[in-house]
């Protein structure tokens, strides 16, 4: 299977687990603008669920063109005078080709908060450099360029959800044994899904227990009061050593349009709080005594 119908069959299964299968699935570019594709099957396995091997969703549709989908959808929200916002939770490939084939589009974008990048925090596939912008450094580079220089982009910013929080968000074993409990189902799913993604956090960084990334992004979105950060000139190093790094002006050395608000704290409680709401149907004040226990009410 293509690498970008394998992300596709995924989010297939995530939407029929989830009781969602009306919401529509797009195939976006295979290819990084550049560099060579480098997978991250060492670190999600071969299927990039954990190697659980869930049977394949067969009454669904996978359709082509997400870029054109992008563009047709930005285009009549601008028209509609209704924005529409961006969750993106891997390479920026898909907005850099928008930017370059139709930039006009983006004055439908609300909002984008991007999964990727690191500002104090280290990387994850280099001692500097997150796997998003890593893998398509060029692409990240366009994009946030694009939040600096384009007219219809002057007024908003990225919204950059990388290590320095994502790392604080961490699923230990007692945490997915009390999801297992409240949820069975659920529960059970995100042990499969994670269990191949456990032993490479203690392989590769000696933690007993995942970061788990990506849902960080979505629930900043839902609740900002989970995060808070800093406005900066963000660019992305696209050669070199540094590939992929996110230099964040933090000391406003370049004087640049601060076309990002990096996020550097989070609450680890309060985000395990919305995640059992949200995704295993136990209300928050519900699950926060149990929560508290695990956690030792480690709120940073």
């Amino acid at each position: 299977m293509y690498r970008q119908k394998k992300g596709a069959s995924n989010a297939q299964k995530v939407l029929h687990w989830m009781n969602r299968p009306d919401i529509p699935v797009y195939l976006g570019e295979e290819l990084p603008l550049v560099r060579p594709y480098v997978d991250a099957m060492d670190t999600h396995g071969e299927d990039g669920l954990g190697e659980s091997h869930y049977p394949e969703i067969t009454d669904g549709t996978i359709n082509t063109d997400g870029v054109g989908f992008l563009a047709r959808t930005l285009h009549e929200a601008a028209q509609k005078e209704e924005p529409v916002s961006i969750i993106a939770l891997g390479p920026l490939t898909n907005l850099a080709r928008l930017v370059q084939n139709d930039p006009e589009s983006l004055a439908g974008l609300g909002e984008l908060i991007s999964m990727g990048g690191s500002c104090q925090s280290h990387g994850n596939c280099s001692p500097v450099a997150e796997y998003n912008y890593w893998c398509d450094p060029h692409a990240a580079e366009i994009v946030y360029r694009a939040f600096e220089e384009l007219p219809v982009l002057q007024d908003k910013q990225i919204h950059m959800v990388g290590l320095d929080v994502t790392r604080k968000i961490v699923l230990t074993p007692d945490i997915l044994e009390y999801m297992c409990c409240v949820n069975p189902q659920m529960g059970e799913r995100i042990r499969n899904i994670t269990r191949f993604y456990f032993d490479f956090h203690w392989k590769q960084e000696g933690i007993i227990g995942c970061v788990i990334n990506d849902p960080l992004a979505v629930a900043y979105f839902i609740d900002r009061t989970l995060c808070s950060g800093m406005e900066a000139c963000t660019r992305i190093a696209t050669e070199g050593l540094c590939i992929g790094q996110s230099v964040v002006d933090r000391f406003d050395f370049w004087k640049g349009h601060k076309n990002s608000y990096i996020l550097t704290r989070t609450s680890p409680l309060s985000f395990m709080q919305m995640f059992f709401d949200r995704v295993l149907g136990v209300p928050d004040k519900t699950s926060l005594p149990m929560l508290e226990q695990i956690m030792k009410g480690d709120v940073l």
